[in-house]
């Protein structure tokens, strides 16, 4: 009977090897993206490429064991999740209200250590932030929102 148990996995696991969600890879720059709107200095690109990217742009570099299931699901959820809460691709098409408090979250999960993730940064080593590497998020995201908040309050968004 475990036998059966057994193969019958086995045989489950090799079909679901055939379906594969979309990955998030895009080919088009995006015009809405932040760093043509705001400035992003290189030294922040770097942290954002290495820490944030992955799951908050439309561009996720996989890893390897990103092609095999069930692993690609939880992946796409994590992506999926992780744009739904901030996309940087897509950042100037908020409104500024949600820029700035989107940039107020990201240095409050910063100070607290919620992003990056504990489960990203095992495997990407390169995400771990240093206490440097931090500060200079939280210093970006807290000075980028008190000037969209200025811009908020002497301009009109369509």
């Amino acid at each position: 009977m475990i036998r059966k148990i057994l193969i019958a996995l086995l045989i489950v696991f090799i079909a679901i090897q055939f379906f594969h969600p979309a990955k998030n890879i895009s080919t088009m720059p995006n015009s809405n993206a932040i760093s043509l709107h705001y400035a992003v200095s290189d030294s922040v690109q770097a942290v954002l490429k290495a820490a944030c990217n992955d799951c908050h742009t439309n561009n996720t570099r996989y890893p390897w064991y990103n092609n095999i299931q069930p692993t690609t699901w939880y992946l796409a959820k994590h992506v999926k999740d992780g744009k739904r809460h901030l996309n940087f691709d897509e950042f100037y098409a908020y409104s500024f209200k949600k820029q700035a408090h989107k940039l107020d979250e990201v240095a409050k999960e910063i100070k607290k250590d919620g992003m990056p993730l504990t489960s990203y940064n095992l495997i990407h080593t390169d995400a771990r932030l240093s206490v440097a590497q931090k500060n200079l998020l939280i210093n970006w995201a807290e000075n980028l929102s008190k000037e969209i908040k200025a811009k908020d309050t002497t301009a009109l968004r369509k």
